[in-house]
């Protein structure tokens, strides 16, 4: 039987949290880059199935087809670690190095890299400062249940502003299907 879940809002610290305007400019600050960058997010497991090389190769065809965005576009995926003692996952992550690395190299301009890829935890507080950061999240699973990440993200968003794109695969595509 299917058992909708959702997210826990208003989160714990939502009264805490900085404004939108803070928020992007501590991330900016972080990631070193230019107030005037259009950043993109993504939040995942370190997973195949999430679409996460899909998702570079859409950030390195953007790139190829708009020259335009080159320095001006940056693409931060915060991938959290898993299953990495299994060894599929150990290539996985080693693709995802790999290509990030070379679209990085294509692409980079005067020390701003396209691809800022983050395998490491983060606290839901820094998560939810990168959505609020964020001009567009994106969500590609290539197969998946209820992915929170959209509701997390339109969730952070008390502004209304930002935007989501998703997967059809998105399990919550079929609730957000605006």
């Amino acid at each position: 039987e299917p058992y909708p879940i959702s997210i826990q809002w208003p989160s714990e610290w939502a009264d805490d949290q900085l404004p939108v305007a803070l928020c992007r400019a501590k991330v900016l600050r972080v990631e070193q880059l230019p107030d005037d960058v259009l950043l993109g997010v993504g939040v995942d497991r370190l997973d195949y199935t999430k679409g996460i090389v899909e998702r570079l190769l859409a950030v390195e065809r953007l790139l190829e087809a708009h020259p335009d965005f080159i320095g001006r576009f940056v693409f931060v995926q915060i991938a959290a670690p898993s299953r990495s003692t299994l060894e599929e996952y150990q290539h996985f992550e080693a693709r995802v190095r790999t290509m990030a690395a070379r679209i990085n190299a294509r692409f980079g301009r005067n020390g701003c890299q396209p691809i800022h890829l983050k395998v490491e935890h983060h606290p839901p507080q820094i998560v939810n400062e990168y959505y609020r950061a964020a001009n567009v999240c994106v969500v590609t699973s290539l197969h998946d249940g209820m992915n929170l990440v959209a509701k997390e993200f339109i969730a952070s968003r008390d502004d209304e502003q930002g935007v989501l794109v998703l997967s059809q695969f998105t399990g919550a595509a079929r609730e957000l299907h605006d």
